[in-house]
């Protein structure tokens, strides 16, 4: 875990605002049979060689593989900016880019371009869903069909791994927890071309709307199966 409190109480104070004291962990356990893997844009475009990147693609298909041997599903998310040219956020490469690089962002995120394509290294598995976004999160109304793949198959909680930790990934887990699903970031699996954006995404996100955890922690506790004893209670 990116830090831990001795007396097991997280501190999810605003200086001057508000003080609130929590247990470290909201959610003890998701039910496996009802929890996703979102995997968000570990494309080519985004992964590059960025080493704090492409290093948590080991991680991310360790949390894929044990999600599906214990019956729930894995979502491989990426982003669309764009079609033959034409943009399909034009908010976005109008006004935050210059015109090269937003064109550059559109085309090399278009379907058919390489940079569009998931990491070669990524365990993609037939029975996997897919899903295109063109906008950082999901979640938005009109950016992807994501919500209709979840309830499919019952999901009600999500675990967040991908990049960058606190753009699309952070955005992503925040819109999905006022959607109101149980949701928890993996640090771990969760990458930014620099660490201080990376701490930054999993601090916020901490503060208010869900988990943190590492990959050995929802493997092993998030998503332990119940014990006999305990299911028969």
């Amino acid at each position: 875990f990116f830090f831990q409190a001795e007396d097991g109480i997280r501190d999810t104070s605003v200086t001057g605002v508000q003080t609130c004291a929590l247990p470290i962990y909201v959610f003890d356990r998701f039910d496996p049979k009802r929890t996703a893997l979102l995997v968000i844009d570990m494309q080519n475009f985004y992964v590059g060689e960025i080493a704090s990147v492409v290093g948590i693609i080991p991680n991310i298909n360790r949390i894929a593989a044990d999600v599906r041997a214990k019956g729930g599903r894995v979502i491989w998310v990426g982003m669309s900016a764009g079609k033959d040219g034409n943009s399909d956020w034009r908010i976005y490469h109008n006004h935050f880019f210059t015109p090269e690089k937003g064109a550059n962002h559109r085309d090399q995120l278009s379907p058919g371009h390489p940079g569009h394509d998931f990491h070669r290294n990524l365990d993609i598995r037939p029975g996997d869903d897919i899903v295109w976004k063109n906008r950082f999160s999901p979640f938005i109304a009109g950016a992807s069909n994501i919500e209709d793949v979840l309830k499919t198959h019952g999901i009600d909680s999500l675990v967040v791994t991908g990049t960058a930790t606190n753009m699309c990934c952070e955005s992503a887990a925040r819109d999905a927890m006022m959607r109101d699903y149980k949701v928890a970031m993996v640090s771990d699996a969760n990458g930014a071309r620099y660490d201080e954006d990376h701490l930054a995404g999993l601090t916020s996100f901490f503060q208010s709307f869900g988990d943190v955890r590492t990959t050995d922690e929802v493997i092993n506790e998030l998503l332990a199966p119940v014990k006999a004893n305990a299911a028969a209670e």
